[in-house]
């Protein structure tokens, strides 16, 4: 199917949701504050923490409460949307802390083992970093609102700050 009717609609509804853009904006402050910590409790500076899991804070974490927040700001926090929102950064947090953290300590001891207790030994050792402790959670979690409300409020969407400094066209 051949699409004749093309519009920029979508995309220019996307960079007008204020709530999504600093839920974004929220997860990545956390995950660059991973350099951070990186260098304050091993010495070392490592780009690599950007693209990995775990870790201190959790940017998922950070993610989910900065939009269920804006959700709130934008539709009240009694509102069915507001809910669901928070349910959902619940399960994510809930998973982060629970599930994958406890995938990542088998993961350890795991790669404790002898070679020679596998019939084939794994190429390379498994991922341990998967999950997060529960303060690494909590930290994301006040990221999150702590970025994204005052966003909303102050900047708005992309889509406003573009127009604020001057960047849209007619």
């Amino acid at each position: 199917m051949i699409i004749t009717d093309f519009s920029l609609q979508p995309l220019i509804e996307i960079l007008d949701n204020a709530v999504l853009a600093w839920g974004l904006i929220a997860c990545g402050l956390a995950q660059l504050s991973k350099l951070i910590v990186e260098l304050i409790q091993h010495g070392k500076w490592r780009p690599a923490v950007l693209v990995e899991t775990g870790g201190m804070p959790s940017s998922h974490s950070a993610f989910v409460t900065g939009t269920a927040s804006g959700v709130g700001l934008q539709l009240g926090f009694d509102h069915p949307s507001f809910a669901v929102a928070a349910t959902i950064a619940f399960v994510v947090m809930y998973d982060a802390s629970g599930i994958r953290r406890a995938s990542g300590l088998i993961a350890t001891r795991l790669n404790e083992l002898p070679s020679d207790s596998w019939p084939s030994p794994p190429s390379r050792p498994l991922k341990e970093s998967l999950g997060h402790t529960k303060l690494e959670v909590l930290v994301g979690s006040f990221i999150g609102p702590a970025v994204a409300l005052p966003g909303i409020i102050f900047f708005g969407s992309p889509i406003h700050i573009a127009g604020m400094l001057g960047l849209m066209i007619g």
